[in-house]
């Protein structure tokens, strides 16, 4: 069988149906995600492990294909046909080799065609300080940022580094440098980047994910000097964000890293992809600003009445999650009970409906 005519049909069929995500497995059809729902392509014949052993090396090189088969996982990007990209994990489960693929559009959306809030706009206004993009796998981190990034390099004569694991959307030259870099490929790590960039010019670093204390202490630092710093962490909400943050230090240092984060922090975008009433999904978003108050609570190690600030303080562009919910459905955007679903607080966004 000839998998690059096979790989190229499903790639097309993912673009054409504006799938979120591919899989290959064995024994199983391949399967696109559509509006947050697995879709299985019943039409073609059922995966053999062969048949998904021999797509998921049809996206690889024979260099990738080596580190691949010695790591038993990887993950890299893939260039199609110059209409999109894909970001790719290939692994092994029991001992059969599967492939999940997410769909990267070739073009960025921007803020307003993403049905982002208007107020995340305010973050480009700041010229230094730690802006976090949080939220669970697969809910649209990635795009924001691309969108604020792209608004930046559209409006601003900067040197802009992104350091990435692997490079997702590729952002064409307009008033800025972009440099690109990827992990694995162009560094060896996501610290040892983001410390070389210091050296590098940059005004704007973005850093695809915060894994590591090494990581989080470098972009801190780089915040710190005088560099605005956009990051990615898998957390659901602002306050849960430093938690996560400080607890990745050690109990002598989480003093320190509490006064750093009070000090840089710019804001926190906590974002949700919901399924819309009319097909497809929609953006939610708490939005957290820092000021005296939110410093405070950090500083102090009173994370857990940050909610409150962000609840009593939309007059400074503050919106916590369970409003946004609920102006939502009251735009008949989305139904009440996936806002309930996606609500860290059902009982009070009930009230506010």
């Amino acid at each position: 069988m000839d998998y690059q005519i096979q790989l190229k049909q499903l790639l097309d069929a993912t673009i054409k149906n504006n799938a979120s995500d591919l899989h290959f497995s064995e024994g199983h059809f391949p399967a696109m995600r559509i509006s947050r729902d697995l879709v299985f392509l019943d039409k073609v014949k059922k995966l053999s492990a062969e048949d998904s052993k021999g797509l998921a090396f049809a996206l690889m090189s024979e260099k990738q294909t080596e580190e691949f088969l010695k790591e038993k996982e990887i993950d890299f990007s893939y260039s199609f046909e110059g209409r999109a990209r894909f970001r790719v994990n290939v692994f092994f489960q029991m001992e059969k080799v599967s492939a999940s693929l997410r769909l990267i559009p070739e073009t960025i959306k921007s803020i307003e065609e993403l049905n982002l809030p208007i107020g995340i706009r305010k973050f480009l206004d700041y010229s230094h300080g730690l802006i976090l993009v949080v939220g669970p796998s697969s809910h649209g981190k990635s795009s924001t940022l691309a969108a604020i990034i792209d608004e930046i390099n559209g409006s601003k004569p900067y040197h802009i580094i992104t350091i990435e694991d692997p490079v997702e959307y590729v952002f064409k030259k307009k008033k800025s440098i972009i440099s690109q870099r990827e992990l694995h490929t162009d560094t060896k790590s996501f610290a040892r980047a983001l410390k070389s960039s210091l050296r590098e010019d940059p005004n704007v670093i973005m850093v695809g994910e915060m894994r590591d204390p090494e990581t989080i202490a470098a972009a801190i630092t780089a915040a710190e000097t005088g560099h605005l710093v956009f990051a990615t962490l898998h957390t659901n909400s602002a306050a849960q964000t430093i938690h996560r943050i400080v607890d990745s230090f050690q109990g002598a240092q989480q003093s320190q890293i509490r006064a750093q984060i009070a000090s840089s922090l710019v804001g926190i975008i906590s974002q949700r992809l919901i399924p819309a009433s009319s097909g497809g999904v929609v953006p939610v978003c708490e939005m957290l600003f820092n000021n005296s108050a939110i410093s405070n609570l950090i500083r102090d190690n009173k994370v857990y009445e940050i909610p409150l600030v962000i609840d009593t303080s939309f007059d400074v562009g503050m919106v916590s999650l369970d409003r946004s919910l609920a102006e939502l459905v009251r735009k008949g955007k989305i139904s009440i009970d996936n806002a309930i679903k996606f609500s860290n607080n059902p009982r009070e966004l009930k009230k506010i409906i």
